[in-house]
């Protein structure tokens, strides 16, 4: 594997209240993504794609049982995706497996006209924001 480039991202950890739910809602969408499995534990989980991965940990130390997006802290993840087909293939998908399509009303362009995207969120109120780039 090449060197990262100095100041990439390594990884991020999201502590989430339940790591069953999160390793069967993010773990189907990362999958999707073309991210793969890379470490397994008691109490946590990661899937990597390249140098970057992204872990989920059911921590003894949580505060609370539900994340929200609105209070200091991670908003969402967002991902590139190849175009607007695969934005709602995956969205769909992801709504099967017990995500929540967010600005219906707006969908694709609640970011913006120019901007198609879905916003989803998981029971556990983790948003993901999935993007195509023209």
């Amino acid at each position: 594997m090449n060197r990262p480039t100095h100041g990439a991202l390594h990884h991020v950890e999201i502590w989430v209240p339940d790591l069953a739910r999160a390793v069967d809602s993010f773990g189907r969408l990362l999958e999707a993504l073309g991210y793969t499995p890379f470490q397994s534990w008691s109490n946590g989980r990661s899937w990597r794609l390249g140098a970057v991965y992204l872990v989920f940990e059911e921590s003894p130390a949580l505060t609370a049982v539900h994340h929200d997006r609105r209070r200091p802290g991670l908003n969402h993840l967002a991902f590139h995706v190849e175009d607007a087909a695969a934005v709602e293939e995956l969205a769909a998908e992801a709504v099967r497996h017990g995500w929540r399509l967010m600005f219906g009303d707006r969908h694709p362009y609640a970011g913006g006209a120019g901007h198609y995207a879905a916003y989803l969120e998981n029971e556990d109120g983790f948003e993901v924001e999935l993007v195509a780039i023209p």
